[in-house]
Formats: C-alpha cells, structure tokens, sequence
C-alpha cells in the first residue's frame, strides 16, 4: 500500500511596517500562529517600512528581488502577507515569485473551513469564501479561454471568467437563501425563549482567550479547547446554574481577531447578533498575552459594528495562572472586572456571583399572594426568577421574588392585579 502524506506547507510571513514602532511585529507572531493552527511551519520573515503597501505587488522591487532570494535559501512553498491583498498584488506577487501566493484573510478562511462543524457554520464559511473568490476573479489569465468551441459552437461563445463569476454568483445566492432560512428558525428560537424570560449571557472575545475553557468550566461541558488560534468555531450554547437558583445560557461565540476579514463578519453576523440580544456580554481577555491591550480594542470595535451597544459587560482577565508578574491591565467600558484562571478554576466563584447581581438589577421584585389553586405561577416563579421569601399562609402562598418584566406582567395579570 502506498502511505500518501500531505506535505506541510513552509511559508514565508511578509508585513509592511506604516510607522516606526507599531504592532507589525506582533501581528507577525499571530500570523505565525494562524499559519500553525492551518497547518503550515514559518521558515521565515520579511518586513518592509513604507507609507502604503506598493499598489501593484504589496511590496517594492527590491524587497520582492529580497524575498525571492530568500524563497530559494528556505526552501519555503508559499507566500503570506499580513494584509488582504488586491487581484493586482496577487497576481504581480505570483508572476515575480514564481510561488503560491496567500494573504491573511486566505488563511482565516481556510482555517474556518477546516473547523466549521455544524450546517450552518459549513455554509457561512463557504459564501465567505465564494465572496472573497469572486472578487479576485478579475484578470486572472488562464480563467479567460472561450468555453464554446467546436462544429456547431462557432463565435464569440462565454468567456470562462463570466461562466466561472455566474455560477459563483448564483451558488451565493443559494447559500443566502438556505442561510436566510435557518436565520428565521433562530429567530423564532429567540423569540421564545424571549417569552420565557431566560437570560442569556454572551461570552466574547479574542480568539484563543479562553471562552471555550470558561464554558466547559462553568457548565461541566467537553466543548474542543484547544490553544490554538481559532480551536472552535460555531457557536455553543449551555445552561449555568447561578448561586440563586436562577438558570441563565451562556453562549460562546467565534473569537475575534485584527483584521478580520469583511466577508467574515458579514457571513457570521446572523449568528454573532445573538450577542445582541443578550442580558449580559461576558468580556473574556487573555491576560498572559502581552498585546491585552489591543486585543480589547479589536473586541470592542467588532461589537460595535455588530451594532452591540448599552449592555452590561463583565470583562475577565483569564489565564492568571499563565501571568508573569504584576497585571496592570484595565477595561474603563466594563461594569465589572475580575481575576480569573477558566483552568484552574480562580475566581469563576465572583463572576457567578457579578452575573446573579447584574441580572437582578435588571429585575422587578414581585411580592404577592398566590391562592394554592394557581400553583402553576409559583412554579413560573422559581423557574424563571429568584426566590427571596416564601411563606405559606391559609389563603395561599406569599412569594416575594425577583422576576423578568414579562413574568411580572403575566403574574400580575393572572391574580387580577393592577
């Protein structure tokens, strides 16, 4: 039997630098970690100091004469620059290295292909895909011969290029649709469980900072966690028993990284507007990561162009147990922030305690009598709310309760109370 490998890719990273001293360096080292996670080893690295990326190839003449120099010491296979390149500078790249070409956004899309598990996560990934095919379409050579040909067949006939950009057009289109359907289905999801007044809470943030190992502490689940960038992709959703009694879902969403590519975003945007819907936005930041910082940046600037906005935020600082030294991390948009380790377990015990606080605060107190006869709203009640004081007496059972809005009006509305 012959054993077929997939050979691993060796890739060259390729940056240009806008400003003296900026985080081009540190965006290498993800990019190093997302050509890892995707399979690939770094064999080597060129940055070039410019005011733009050079229009027609990325970099200049003689960086790309640098570049090509080195292509042929490592031995490497492939190209990825830390920017989404243009046709042009793909093409002008491919012609002059004589190599395969990949940008940043080409690699988180394959890598979000690889770890898509679910429908719907398969079929965002690939109009992601399609998205970012279709526009690089355009002036590729070997995509412009005639497709008709032959006795029969003579004339102009459809270029290839327009075949090829038609079907993709129209395989769009049919994902939008299935899409579009599975949408209305959690649409209606959410509207019921909107009616039951279950809180949710969204956990959010950087990719690998921990959101899954949090879920799976909390909840007692076995969702993959893995310290990679990326590990998980569609988005989980489990119940959390807080100190009170009360049950909330907490949601994990796809992690979020710099420049994450538009196609992405609008892809996963009917999932990731879960998050706007939430009670509560769980905050989750790899405090171990010397770029914190600006990964709480890239974190608020996605939720503010999912449109999420006015939501009480817990920021966790997870991974203590990885910290070197003093932490001086801070989060001015939090409501709430907390030292945590999601391996170890380290302060998980006050932000169920900071959750249970926020959503009660988002509560109205129900004091009330219910006759025994109406037992089905006391069971709402503990189902749905949080018990204070209960008290049988001989006319029925005084409950004084936190409970969501709809709760208080249908209890309310049920005893015949104004």
């Amino acid at each position: 039997m012959i054993d077929i490998k997939e050979e691993q890719e060796r890739v060259i990273l390729v940056a240009v630098e806008l400003k003296e001293n900026d985080d081009t360096l540190i965006s290498l080292d993800e990019l190093e970690e997302l050509a890892d996670t995707a399979g690939a080893v770094t064999v080597g690295r060129l940055v070039q100091k410019r005011e733009a990326p050079q229009a027609g190839s990325y970099i200049g003449k003689g960086k790309t004469e640098e570049l090509k120099a080195l292509i042929a010491e490592t031995g490497a296979t492939g190209i990825i620059c830390d920017d989404e390149l243009t046709p042009a500078q793909m093409k002008n790249l491919e012609e002059a290295l004589d190599t395969k070409i990949m940008d940043r956004t080409m690699l988180i899309l394959d890598i979000f292909a690889r770890h898509a598990t679910t429908a719907e996560g398969k079929l965002q990934v690939e109009a992601a895909q399609l998205k970012y095919r279709l526009a690089r379409l355009v002036g590729m050579r070997r995509a412009m011969s005639r497709v008709s040909y032959g006795i029969g067949m003579r004339g102009p006939g459809e270029k290839k290029l327009e075949v090829d950009r038609r079907l993709i057009r129209d395989r769009i289109s049919r994902l939008g649709a299935e899409l579009k359907e599975l949408e209305q289905n959690r649409t209606v999801s959410r509207s019921k469980r909107m009616k039951r007044g279950i809180p949710v809470a969204a956990i959010v943030g950087y990719t690998n900072a921990g959101k899954s190992t949090l879920l799976n502490k909390l909840t007692g689940s076995d969702i993959l966690s893995e310290d990679k960038l990326f590990a998980t992709l569609d988005p989980t959703t489990r119940t959390f028993k807080l100190p009170g009694g009360q049950e909330i879902l907490l949601t994990d969403t796809v992690g979020f990284i710099r420049k994450l590519p538009h196609h992405l975003i609008e892809a996963f945007h009917s999932t990731l507007e879960e998050t706007c819907y939430a009670d509560i936005v769980i905050h989750v930041v790899d405090a171990s990561n010397e770029a914190a910082p600006t990964h709480m940046h890239v974190v608020y600037e996605t939720l503010r162009k999912l449109g999420v906005k006015d939501k009480p935020v817990i920021t966790v600082f997870n991974k203590q147990d990885a910290v070197d030294g003093e932490e001086i991390l801070k989060d001015l948009n939090a409501d709430k922030c907390i030292k945590a380790s999601a391996l170890t377990g380290a302060g998980l015990d006050e932000l169920a305690e900071s959750i249970e606080k926020i959503l009660l605060s988002q509560r109205k107190v129900l004091d009330v009598v219910i006759e025994f006869k109406d037992g089905g709203l006391l069971q709402l009640i503990r189902k749905d709310g949080t018990i204070l004081e209960e008290e049988y007496l001989p006319e029925g059972i005084r409950v004084k309760a936190y409970v969501p809005d709809e709760i208080y009006g249908k209890v309310l509305s049920c005893l015949n109370i104004q």
